[in-house]
C-alpha cells in the first residue's frame, strides 16, 4: 500500500480502535465512583441501576463533544476555552493549582490502603505506602511513551474487570430485579444518591483530557472522527459495566443482608472481607488487587492526561504554538505538573486537612463539570469564533446533542450547589 493511500490514516485496524477512550474512562472510574454505586445499592438495592446507565451516558457526551471540537478544528480544549474570554483562564489556574495539589494526595492514599490490606502481618504504614506509590506512579509516566502508558492502562482494565465483573458474578444476581431497576424511579432520600451515582461515573476534569490522549495516540484531524466515537462508546460501555457489577454486589451481599456499607475508600476494604466471609480468603484477595488496580488506573492517568491539560495551559500562556514539544509527553511542562502532583501533597499526606486547602478544592471542583458541560454547549454552537477555533458546521451539535448536554449542565449545576453547601455548612452557620 502506498504513502499516499488515505486508508493508512483514515482507517487504523479494527483492533486498534479502543485506546484513549478505554484511558479517560479508566482514569475516571476510581475507588469513589465504585464506592458511590456500592453504597447505593447497599441502600436501594436495584432501584438506581437505572441512575448507573444515566451516568455512562451522560459521560459519553460529554468526552465525544470534547473529542469532536479537539479533531474537528486541530485545537485543544484549552485553546477553545480561552477563546471565550479571559474568564476561564481566571477559573482554570487556581483550579487547576488546588485540585492537584489535594489530589495527588488522595489518589496516593487511594491506591496505598488496599496494598496495605492485601499484608496485614507486614504492619506497613499508610501514609509512606502512599508515598512509594505515588514515586512508582511518577516513574512509570515520567519514563514511559504514551503507547506504553496506554498498554498498562489496558492491562489493569482487564484485572478490574476479572476483580469487580467476577465479585458480581459470584453474588449470582437476581436478573428480574435488576431489569426492574432500569425503571426511573426515585426512592425516598435518595435525590443526592442519584446526583452523585449520575455525576460521577467516570470522572471529572479527566473528561475534558481526552482530546489531549487523542493526539498523543495519532488521531488528531476530521478523518479520526467515526474512529473515536467507536473508542469513546466502547470506553463508557465499559464503565457501565463496572459500576452496573458494584451496583450488584452492594444490592445482593448488603441490601439484601441488611448489611450497612461503610464510607470512603474503606467500604472497599470491608467488602473484600464478606467476599473472604462468604466465598473464600482468595475471594477477598482478588478483590484487593481489583480496587488497587481501579485506584492506581485513576492515579497514573492523572499523572499523564491532566499534565498534558496544565503543559497545554501553561504554554497557551507563553503563547507556544499548538502541540510544541514541551506540551507533549516528555515535555518539561508536563513534567513540571507530574512533580507539583507527587511531591507537595506529600507534606499533605503527614498533616491534618487544612480546612482552608479542603474547601478551595471542594468548591472549585464542584463547579469544574457545569464548566465543562456548558463550554461545550458554546464551543459547539458558536458560528463566529477567532480564527482557528471555530467547528465547522458539519461538526456542530445537532438537537440531541445539544438537549444531553444541556442535561448535564443542570443536572452539574444542581450537584454544584449541593456539594458547596456541603462544604461551607460546617463554617457557615446560616447555610
Amino acid at each position: 500500500m502506498s504513502a499516499a493511500d488515505p486508508t493508512t490514516t483514515t482507517r487504523p485496524p479494527r483492533w486498534k480502535v479502543v485506546g484513549p477512550g478505554l484511558v479517560v474512562a479508566a482514569t475516571g472510574v476510581g475507588a469513589a465512583d465504585l464506592v458511590a454505586t456500592l453504597v447505593a445499592g447497599a441502600k436501594f438495592g436495584y432501584t438506581l441501576l437505572w441512575v448507573v446507565v444515566l451516568g455512562a451516558v451522560i459521560k459519553v457526551v460529554l468526552v465525544e463533544g470534547a473529542g469532536r471540537y479537539s479533531l474537528a478544528t486541530g485545537r485543544t480544549i484549552f485553546e477553545g476555552w480561552r477563546s471565550l474570554g479571559p474568564w476561564t483562564t481566571w477559573y482554570f489556574a487556581p483550579y487547576i493549582a488546588v485540585w492537584g495539589l489535594v489530589y495527588g494526595a488522595t489518589a496516593m492514599s487511594s491506591s496505598a490502603l488496599p496494598v496495605v490490606a492485601l499484608f496485614p502481618d507486614a504492619d506497613l504504614s499508610l501514609r509512606w505506602t502512599a508515598v512509594v506509590t505515588g514515586l512508582v506512579g511518577l516513574a512509570l509516566v515520567w519514563f514511559g511513551s504514551y503507547a506504553t502508558f496506554e498498554k498498562v492502562i489496558t492491562a489493569l482494565v482487564g484485572v478490574m474487570f476479572v476483580t469487580v465483573v467476577g465479585a458480581a458474578v459470584l453474588t449470582v444476581p437476581n436478573l428480574g430485579e435488576v431489569v426492574t431497576g432500569l425503571r426511573p424511579v426515585f426512592p425516598d432520600d435518595s435525590i443526592i444518591n442519584v446526583l452523585a451515582i449520575a455525576g460521577g461515573v467516570g470522572g471529572t476534569i479527566t473528561l475534558a483530557a481526552y482530546g489531549y490522549w487523542l493526539r498523543e495516540k495519532g488521531w488528531d484531524s476530521v478523518p479520526f472522527m467515526r474512529v473515536m466515537r467507536i473508542d469513546n462508546a466502547v470506553a463508557y460501555a465499559v464503565t457501565g459495566i463496572f459500576v452496573t457489577a458494584m451496583l450488584v454486589v452492594g444490592a445482593e451481599l448488603y441490601y439484601s443482608a441488611g448489611i450497612a456499607a461503610e464510607s470512603g475508600d474503606q467500604a472497599l476494604v470491608q467488602l473484600s472481607d464478606v467476599l473472604a466471609d462468604r466465598y473464600g480468603e482468595v475471594y477477598g484477595t482478588v478483590f484487593l488487587v481489583g480496587f488497587w488496580a481501579s485506584s492506581f488506573t485513576s492515579l497514573i492517568g492523572v499523572w499523564s492526561g491532566v499534565s498534558l491539560m496544565f503543559a497545554d495551559f501553561w504554554g497557551n500562556l507563553r503563547d507556544l504554538p499548538t502541540g510544541h514539544p514541551a506540551t507533549r509527553t516528555g515535555g518539561r511542562y508536563v513534567r513540571a505538573y507530574m512533580l507539583w502532583l507527587t511531591f507537595p501533597p506529600m507534606l499533605l499526606l503527614l498533616l491534618d486537612e487544612p480546612v482552608g486547602l479542603i474547601l478551595a478544592y471542594g468548591t472549585l471542583g464542584a463547579v469544574f463539570m457545569p464548566f465543562l458541560a456548558i463550554t461545550l454547549l458554546i464551543l459547539l454552537n458558536r458560528r463566529s469564533a477567532p480564527a482557528g477555533t471555530e467547528v465547522p458546521r458539519e461538526w456542530r451539535n445537532r438537537w440531541l446533542s445539544n438537549g444531553l448536554m444541556a442535561l448535564c449542565a443542570v443536572l452539574f449545576l444542581a450537584l454544584a450547589v449541593n456539594e458547596i453547601r456541603n462544604q461551607l455548612a460546617p463554617y457557615v452557620s446560616w447555610w
